[in-house]
């Protein structure tokens, strides 16, 4: 049986005293209503919106993007909507069983004899094998029925399956120690254990950016250096302009699983790298691949990823803080049908009721990526060309299948890039 692993704080602080059962379990449910209701209203503004516009091209892209494209494009977001929409009840069956409905407490009472530590963490795992295992059926059907419906699909079955047990090894073979490492600093690093957790949490997405495109990429897919040619001589004119060092440029096979297309520049000190997608390279001419390169080499020129580190190690630190002034609080546990508390119950009911209680900021994240968006548009423009970027994008959402006529108020909480069509008229603004 997982017992309370951190005595419950003697003297309350007078925040957490003030709290009550009661109120938190209100607080919680009058949350989780609000947040599913948003993302319902959410997905089926999205669905109304592309279907309202799906009988005409916009203006911008009429040139370029045949009616008969749009309207694939319409419909293959529309079904991915209509799972959405069918997926986001089971999630808010299952948070609801874990929390209300006793399921993590019915979890940590399964008897583990080796004690706290690893008692904690096969609970832990319990919670997150649990939460894929509802994701597993969507992600099926939305590969092997919308995506293949729409001529996206290159996956077989087997393929989807190796890829489902490498991703469950490499994780547990990444994450199992983490979580490990944190649950014995909660058990034995006193107060300033989050502290602590903070900093082995914020070492670790270091080193995770730093293996990515050496290490762990290489375990999905195959990667070799792209051939001497007319994108090879732009590609590497390019990087001496911006005066870029790279370990070496790349075609990724993409293609064995989808036909979507995409490009990179990932990767830390010597171990950066460019790779293009093998799809990208047959949508794309090579003054487009440039520019589209020239774009990524925008994000590294304006430091949008040690940014965006700054800012994930800043709410890390903020919500770690936040777990530590909770997990001693029986009213946390009593609330959410937990029982008795224990490191491992705080750790797993953070977890859950998290993006139940950040969904009305997710506009600010998205924001700040979409300026991002622009700010690395604007120096492809000046290093390549705005007019080979646009074309660029052009093609791209026509072969993704993107949808042009995305809802306003869906893209504030939903998407990381900007409107199709603001993007390319910023583009072709001289």
């Amino acid at each position: 049986m997982i017992v309370a692993q951190s005595p419950p704080c003697s003297k309350p602080k007078p925040a957490l005293a003030a709290m009550t059962p009661d109120l938190f379990g209100l607080i919680f449910i009058a949350a989780l209503l609000l947040s599913f209701g948003l993302r319902l209203w959410l997905t089926q503004r999205q669905m109304v919106h592309i279907e309202r516009h799906r009988h005409a091209v916009p203006a911008a892209f009429s040139s370029k993007v045949s009616l008969s494209a749009h309207q694939h494009a319409a419909d293959y977001n529309s079904a991915r909507q209509r799972l959405t929409w069918l997926q986001l009840p089971v999630e808010l069956a299952g948070l609801l069983f874990l929390t209300l409905g006793g399921g993590l407490q019915w979890l940590a009472q399964i008897d583990f004899t080796n004690g706290p530590l690893i008692s904690g963490a096969v609970l832990l795992l319990a919670v997150m094998a649990f939460a894929a295992a509802l994701e597993l059926p969507f992600d099926w059907w939305r590969t092997f029925h919308i995506e293949a419906r729409f001529g996206f699909n290159r996956q077989t079955l087997g393929g989807w399956l190796k890829d489902l047990v490498q991703q469950t090894a490499l994780g547990l073979l990444l994450g199992l120690p983490l979580l490990l490492v944190i649950l014995w600093l909660m058990q034995q690093a006193g107060e300033a254990w989050w502290l602590l957790a903070w900093l082995v949490w914020s070492g670790f997405n270091l080193l995770l950016l730093a293996i990515y495109p050496t290490w762990i990429a290489p375990r999905f897919n195959r990667f070799t250096p792209l051939e001497d040619g007319t994108l090879k001589t732009a590609v590497e004119g390019l990087l001496d302009r911006c005066g870029e060092k790279v370990s070496g440029i790349f075609v990724m096979d993409g293609s064995k699983r989808s036909s979507h297309g995409n490009a990179y520049f990932a990767g830390l000190g010597a171990s950066r790298r460019v790779v293009f997608y093998d799809t990208l390279l047959k949508q794309l001419n090579p003054d487009e691949a440039t520019a589209v390169l020239a774009h990524e080499l925008g994000h590294h020129h304006h430091r949008h990823i040690q940014k965006r580190l700054i800012t994930l190690f800043a709410l890390s630190f903020v919500l770690l803080a936040l777990l530590a002034w909770m997990k001693d609080a029986p009213w946390f546990y009593a609330a959410l049908n937990a029982g008795a508390g224990s490191d491992a119950k705080a750790l797993a009911l953070f977890m859950l009721i998290l993006p139940v209680f950040s969904l009305p900021l997710t506009p600010l994240f998205f924001g700040l990526s979409r300026r991002h968006e622009f700010q690395a548009d604007a120096f492809a423009k000046a290093h390549t060309s705005g007019e080979h970027l646009a074309s660029a994008l052009v093609n791209l959402y026509n072969e993704n299948a993107a949808t042009l006529t995305p809802d306003p108020i869906y893209s504030l909480f939903h998407d990381s890039h900007p409107q199709p069509a603001e993007r390319i008229a910023r583009l072709q603004t001289h």
